[in-house]
C-alpha cells in the first residue's frame, strides 16, 4: 500500500508539473501571437495613415456622436480649428487614443502629436498660421485667458454634470457603440468621477458647480456682446474652444441647467454657435453617426 501510494504521488506530481508546463507554454504562445498581431496591425494602420499623403493631417479620435461630430469638446475644437485654418486633414476612428492615452491625437508625416492645444500650437508654427495677427496685445491676452478658462474650468464643470449629476446618461444617448463596448461603461463612469474628485471640482456640491459654470457662461456672453466672434470680426482658437463646448451643451446636454441658461438667459450664445456651424460645418449632419 505504501509503495502504491508513493507511485500515485509520483504520477500526480508529474501530471501537475506537466499541466503547469503546458499552461506556461500556452500562455507564452498566446502572448507571442498577440504581440505579432499587434505589431502587424500597427504596421497596417501606419501604412494606411501614410497613404493620406504628405502634409495631410490624420486626426485620431473616437467615433462620431449622434448629435455632434464628436462628444469630446477637445476633438471638436481641433477639427474646428483645422477647418478654420484650411488645413488638409482626414479623420480616423480605428485608434482613438494616442501614445499618452489621450484623444484627440494626430499623425503628420509619420510623426505622432497629442493634446489639442499642443497640436494647434505646433501646426500654427509649422504652417505659419496666426489667427490673432490683427489683434492688439490686449486682445491676444484676452483670447488666451478665455481659452484657458474654457478648456480648464468650463470643461470640468460640464464633466461634473455629465458624470456626477446625470450619471453618464446623456453620454450614452449621444454615443453609437456596439453592445460589448457598453459593458465597460460603468468602469468609464467611475474613472471620470475619480478624475473629477482628484481635480477638485468633483468635491463641490452640485449647486456650487452650477453657480461657477453659470458665471463662466455669463463672462463669455458679456464679452461676446454683439460681435460676430469672441474677439471681434476675426475668429481665433478661443472661438474654436468656445464653439466646441457650447455646441456640446446645445446638442448633448439638453437636460442640463446650462442648456436652459443659454436658451433662456444668454440670448447671444446660441446665434453665435449657429453662425460658426454654418460657416465651418456646412456638412454637420453628414459628420454624425448613422442611426
Amino acid at each position: 500500500m505504501a509503495l502504491a501510494a508513493l507511485l500515485w504521488e509520483m504520477v500526480r506530481l508529474w501530471w501537475s508539473n506537466m499541466n503547469g508546463a503546458v499552461l506556461m507554454v500556452s500562455v507564452a504562445a498566446g502572448g507571442l501571437w498577440l504581440a505579432v498581431f499587434y505589431l502587424n496591425d500597427r504596421k497596417r494602420k501606419r501604412n494606411l495613415w501614410q497613404q493620406a499623403g504628405r502634409d495631410v493631417i490624420v486626426v485620431h479620435c473616437p467615433s462620431p456622436g449622434r448629435f455632434t461630430p464628436s462628444l469630446s469638446p477637445f476633438v471638436l475644437k481641433l477639427l474646428t480649428f483645422l477647418r478654420l485654418a484650411g488645413l488638409p486633414h482626414l479623420v480616423d476612428h480605428e485608434e482613438p487614443f494616442g501614445p499618452k492615452g489621450k484623444t484627440p491625437w494626430i499623425t503628420l508625416n509619420g510623426e505622432d502629436l497629442t493634446d489639442s492645444d499642443l497640436i494647434i500650437e505646433r501646426l500654427s508654427r509649422q504652417y505659419n498660421i496666426d489667427l490673432t495677427d490683427s489683434f492688439t496685445a490686449e486682445q491676444k491676452a484676452a483670447a488666451k485667458a478665455f481659452t484657458i478658462m474654457i478648456d480648464e474650468h468650463v470643461c470640468w464643470c460640464l464633466r461634473a454634470w455629465r458624470f456626477n449629476e446625470d450619471g453618464g446618461r446623456n453620454l450614452k444617448e449621444g454615443m453609437s457603440l456596439p453592445f460589448y463596448k457598453r459593458l465597460f461603461f460603468p468602469l468609464f463612469i467611475w474613472q471620470q468621477r475619480d478624475a473629477l474628485w482628484h481635480q477638485g471640482v468633483g468635491r463641490h456640491s452640485h449647486h456650487a458647480v452650477r453657480a461657477m459654470m453659470k458665471e463662466d457662461l455669463l463672462a463669455l456672453s458679456n464679452y461676446l456682446g454683439d460681435k460676430p466672434f469672441l474677439m471681434g470680426d476675426t475668429a481665433c482658437v478661443a472661438d474654436c474652444s468656445m464653439f466646441a463646448f457650447l455646441a456640446n451643451i446645445l446638442y448633448n446636454y439638453s437636460r442640463s441647467p446650462y442648456y436652459a441658461v443659454i436658451n433662456e438667459e444668454l440670448s447671444n450664445l446660441r446665434p453665435y454657435v449657429d453662425r460658426l456651424k454654418r460657416q465651418l460645418w456646412p456638412d454637420w449632419d453628414e459628420c454624425l453617426a448613422s442611426a
